[in-house]
């Protein structure tokens, strides 16, 4: 998988998660960016990209995420690019 095709994929279920066709995401994106990010919201992001991607996250590597761009790096060192 080359890396824009990741990030159309996580474009894709934050866009699906937050009901929001035309969301950008962006690397410094965090929780504070989007209204509608809580923690409910957290959860069903983290478990959607658990599924899309096959791999699973530990509870300290979840808590360690600062923005979006972490998640993404945390998300290439699981998968194969």
């Amino acid at each position: 998988m080359k890396n824009n095709e990741l990030i159309t994929r996580v474009t894709s279920i934050f866009r699906e998660t937050f009901d929001n066709d035309s969301l950008v995401i962006s690397a410094e994106m965090n929780a504070d960016s989007i209204d509608e990010w809580d923690s409910l919201t957290h959860i069903r992001l983290i478990v959607s990209h658990e599924i899309e991607f096959g791999v699973k996250f530990s509870i300290s590597e979840v808590n360690e995420l600062e923005n979006i761009g972490d998640f993404i790096k945390l998300l290439e060192s699981k998968i194969d690019l």
